[in-house]
């Protein structure tokens, strides 16, 4: 979660979603039970991530909003969503299947390209079902401390109610898809979201850290969170196991850069693996605040955006940075190469393209 995000987690959690009735005054309607609302705006507020669907780019932000542009970003259109939380990240295993998650436990799926989504799961199912499964899980594990403390903490999160955030989502094909989330929050699905169920119990994550991004490296399946949680998918025990790295701040993103992995986050910080994870190095990639959005491109270059909405670029697998130029940075949160030297990034004040070809 960067720090916008967080901003955002903020808010929701201190309950400022109420709608305005002229005739009533103030009367709160959960976002959960309404949909987004249309805006000209859209493109221009508040927008999280943005991912590329075929020829397509789709990007999602506050108040449930998405929108959608065929012209590499030149111009984009709203398209309806079915509930009105804020949104935090999208992916697309294809031009038509895409996820987007959010707020309040919300899992969104699209089937044409982002121009209609149906929604999957929200935090009511998710609190019943992680509740369910702890208790199967003690059912079965009788004797377990840490069986008990799982379901205790499944029953503390009913207990407040449907807030907890998803912040990332990635899926392997149509099928095989994670999200992940706030306080150690993680689902698994194998028939594309059909069904969705609790992996709370398969992350070495004893103080229920925020879990931020989950991205496959060249070798194997990542978690990056909150004070310097980094998991790597154990494939024989189905289970997201610790990795030592020197770093005890957050991590907001992973990123696949050939044969290494890179990890990124608050205050500039990358941490570069060839090894699986076992060995990190430090990279110095010239960025003074948290990076917050990773692309990479068919070439396999990698570029990392900050906060500030400063870009760098690296050819040789994340070994060296060179800074981008980019005119007028504004706060960013997602980036996505584009193709043709495009960079779409999205932020605060919704989407800003650079073209990177006209240095």
């Amino acid at each position: 979660m960067n720090a916008i995000r967080s901003a955002t987690f903020a808010l929701y959690a201190m309950g400022a979603t109420a709608a305005l009735s002229p005739a009533w005054g103030a009367i709160f309607v959960d976002p959960l039970d309404a949909p987004a609302l249309l805006s000209s705006l859209a493109s221009n507020s508040l927008l999280q991530a943005v991912v590329r669907a075929g020829d397509r780019l789709v990007a999602v932000g506050q108040r449930g909003h998405i929108v959608v542009s065929l012209d590499s970003g030149a111009s984009w259109r709203q398209v309806p969503v079915p509930v009105s939380v804020d949104l935090t990240a999208v992916f697309f295993v294809n031009s038509e299947r895409g996820w987007a998650v959010g707020h309040d436990g919300v899992i969104l799926h699209t089937t044409d390209g982002g121009d209609h989504w149906k929604l999957q799961l929200d935090g009511r199912q998710a609190n019943q079902l992680l509740v369910t499964a702890m208790r199967r899980k003690l059912v079965l594990e009788p004797g377990s401390d840490e069986a008990r403390r799982l379901l205790a903490e499944a029953v503390r999160y009913q207990a407040q109610g449907p807030d907890k955030p998803f912040l990332d989502v990635w899926f392997a094909d149509a099928r095989t898809g994670y999200a992940v989330g706030a306080y150690n929050l993680i689902f698994r699905t194998q028939d594309g979201g059909k069904n969705w169920l609790p992996w709370f119990d398969r992350t070495e994550n004893p103080k229920f850290f925020n879990l931020y991004s989950i991205r496959p490296g060249p070798d194997g399946l990542y978690i990056v969170g909150e004070g310097g949680v980094v998991l790597k998918l154990d494939p024989v025990a189905l289970k997201f196991k610790a990795l030592p790295v020197p770093y005890k701040g957050s991590f907001f993103g992973v990123v696949n850069a050939n044969l290494a992995v890179l990890v990124f986050g608050l205050r500039g910080n990358v941490f570069r693996s060839e090894d699986g994870g076992r060995t990190w190095a430090k990279i110095d990639v010239g960025l003074p605040v948290s990076i917050v959005g990773a692309t990479t491109n068919a070439q396999g270059t990698v570029t990392l955006v900050d906060l500030g909405g400063r870009a760098v670029t690296s050819a040789d697998g994340g070994r060296t940075f060179a800074r981008l130029p980019i005119k007028n940075p504004l706060p960013a949160t997602g980036i996505v190469d584009a193709g043709g030297g495009k960079l779409v990034l999205v932020g605060l004040r919704g989407v800003i393209v650079a073209d990177t070809a006209a240095r």
